[in-house]
């Protein structure tokens, strides 16, 4: 069984900062990318921001130079700092990471419950 939990957000003021942690627990045998993704009201569930288990990110457009993810590979964890919030960013922000786990060869994706980010004065 996989755990991918995720933490860290809540209200902030435009031009504020949260960090989001995202843990993944359970009989992993190595993890291969994870990432986060966020989905407004009324919208599609996109991408924000992933990293591979080398340290290679990629970025969606609209948080370039604004946001930053980072991984701790002994801890099993990400992490999404996220500066300069817009009250666009307000999202529900949810973890992946594609993994395999010890009774199997293959990988597959695990997501968690998500995590409320509100951008608002």
């Amino acid at each position: 069984q996989v755990q991918v939990v995720e933490s860290g957000g809540g209200l902030v003021q435009p031009g504020g900062s949260l960090r989001l942690s995202c843990a993944t627990s359970g009989s992993i045998f190595s993890i291969d990318a994870m990432g986060w993704y966020r989905q407004a009201p009324g919208k599609e569930r996109e991408l924000v921001a992933t990293i591979t288990s080398g340290g290679s990110t990629n970025y969606a457009n609209s948080v370039k130079g604004r946001f930053t993810i980072t991984r701790d590979n002994a801890k099993n964890t990400v992490y999404l700092q996220m500066n300069s919030l817009k009250p666009e960013d307000t999202a529900v922000y949810y973890c992946n990471a594609r993994l395999r786990t010890s009774s199997v060869i293959y990988y597959s994706t695990y997501w968690g419950q998500g995590t409320q980010v509100t951008v608002s004065s």
